[in-house]
Order: structure tokens, then sequence, then C-alpha cells
């Protein structure tokens, strides 16, 4: 089992950056909610791969449940980033916020 990634880890990151630039961590709240559940699913894909016959097979049926609803929400939560992105107009070859966003851009002196 393995998880179908809409934005890799750099892209993710990207939009963290750009969201931060502005008054605006929603973008931000949403990737990282990603990157944790990834974390979750791999996590239980070690734990799945390190059980031996050994083991309870309702252990290792609970990391598989683990794995699956984690599989799910992950998938929910990419397409509700794409969705974000295109609501707020994000060029998305750069992961950049539109720069006539509502939002004002946090200049260097971090003034608002």
């Amino acid at each position: 089992m393995n998880l179908d990634n809409k934005f890799t880890a750099l892209q993710l990151a990207i939009i963290n950056e750009q969201a931060a630039l502005y008054t605006c961590a929603c973008p931000v709240h949403v990737s990282l909610q990603i990157a944790n559940l990834r974390k979750l699913f791999d996590y239980q894909k070690m734990c799945i791969d390190m059980e031996t016959s050994a083991d309870s097979s309702i252990e290792i049926q609970v990391h598989q449940r683990i794995a699956e609803v984690t599989k799910q929400a992950h998938q929910l939560m990419e397409q509700c980033l794409d969705e974000i992105l295109d609501m707020e107009g994000w060029d998305r070859n750069k992961l950049e916020m539109p720069t006539n966003s509502s939002r004002k851009r946090i200049e260097k002196t971090g003034e608002l």
C-alpha cells in the first residue's frame, strides 16, 4: 500500500513559505496536515513490515486500518489544498500566491 501524492514535500514547503509571506496561514495548516498524515502512514507501513507471523493478526489489522484511513484522509486533504490553490489563483508552476491577492504581503520590515 502506497500514498498517491499530488504534491511533493518540496512543493508543500514552497506553499508554506509563500503563505507565510502573506497574512493567511490557511494553506500552511492544510499543508502541515498533509505532511503529518504522510508521517503517520509511513509509520503504519513500518509497523506492518515489522510484524512477524508470531505477532497477533489483530495487531496487523489495526495497523492496516490506520493506514487505510490515513490514506483516505491524505487524499481528501490534498484535494482540499489543490482546490484552495485554484480558488486563490496561485501560480501552479511557481507555487506562488497571486501578486494581486487581497492579502497584503508582509514586507521585509515585518509590517503589515
